[in-house]
Parts: C-alpha cells; structure tokens; sequence
C-alpha cells in the first residue's frame, strides 16, 4: 500500500506552540511520522482483533489469547503514539479512512486465513513496523527530537519482543 503524506490532514495546531525547543518544522516532521505510525498502529491492532475473533483449530485457546495480548498492546501504543502528536502541538488521525489513507500496512478484507497464516500475517506486521520505525528514528532530520526518538525506542523495543514471539510460533511449526 502506498504511504500518503498525512502532513495536511494532521499537521500543527494554529494559536498553539509548546514551548519544547523545537522549531515548528521539526515538530510538524515528528507530528506527522507519528500519524503514519499511528495509522500503522491500527490497522495491525483491527488485524490482530479479526484473528482473535476468527482462529479456530487445535491452537484456539492458546492462540484466542495470545492474539488478545498482542492486540491489547497494540491498543494501549495506539493511545500513546496518539498523545504524543498531540504534546507536540499536532493533531491525531481519528478516523478509519484516515488510517487507511496513511497506512502502509495492508489490511486482509474478506480473507480469514488458518491459524498458521495468522501469526505469519501478524508477523509480517510487526516486522513492517519495526523497519519503518528503524527508517525514522535514523533520518537526521529527527534526532533534534529527542523525545520522539526515545518513545519510538521504547515502542520498537515492545514491537521486537511481540515480532520473536511470532517468529517462535512459526518455527514451531515447522517442527512438528
């Protein structure tokens, strides 16, 4: 899915500038990749919610509740990448055309594939996330914001820990 700019749908708040030592340009750079992130955020979460709902086979129990983890998660990073445009005086994407104008995840409409296909999905996910969040926090432009770099460090370091228990999953079924 192509990334679109999400700069003129969220941009900067008018008549408010946090006093945070920031120029306007790099809070605007931060408040956008933070909406790209976002949108990311949520469609993996509305994709690892349809797993949930929808695994069956002998893995249910164990897979239903691995899935709701990763999920709830995702939920509670999707409230903070949120937030955290907003302390930079931008605003948060809301709506689900929105998210899917700026995701560069792709959803899976209409397909509910076996459970061994779920965690593979997932993990795909988690690993598109992980190297857009790796792409960002390396452009020079956005090491003056500091902040922003040490959050996303810490929503990486989550997302790697979620992508190896994945990735564990799957070689356990390769296996067996």
């Amino acid at each position: 899915m192509e990334h679109r700019d999400v700069g003129t749908v969220a941009g900067l708040r008018h008549g408010i500038k946090p006093g945070l030592g920031l120029e306007d340009s790099i809070r605007e750079r931060s408040a956008n990749m933070l909406n790209t992130l976002l949108a990311d955020e949520y469609v993996l979460y509305t994709k690892a919610r349809k797993y949930h709902w929808n695994v069956t086979g002998p893995m249910f129990n164990d897979l239903h509740k691995f899935f709701e983890d990763l999920y709830t998660e995702l939920n509670d990073i999707i409230d903070e990448v949120a937030e955290r445009a907003q302390f930079l005086g931008g605003y948060s994407l809301g709506t689900l055309s929105e998210f899917m104008n700026a995701a560069r995840i792709e959803e899976d409409p209409g397909q509910y594939p076996e459970a061994k296909e779920m965690v593979s999905s997932l993990l795909e996910g988690y690993e598109s996330l992980i190297r857009n969040i790796r792409s960002e926090t390396s452009r020079e432009d956005h090491h003056t914001d500091v902040g922003t770099m040490h959050f996303l460090a810490e929503i990486l370091q989550k997302h790697e820990k979620s992508a190896w228990m994945l990735r564990t999953l799957l070689m356990d079924w390769k296996i067996n």
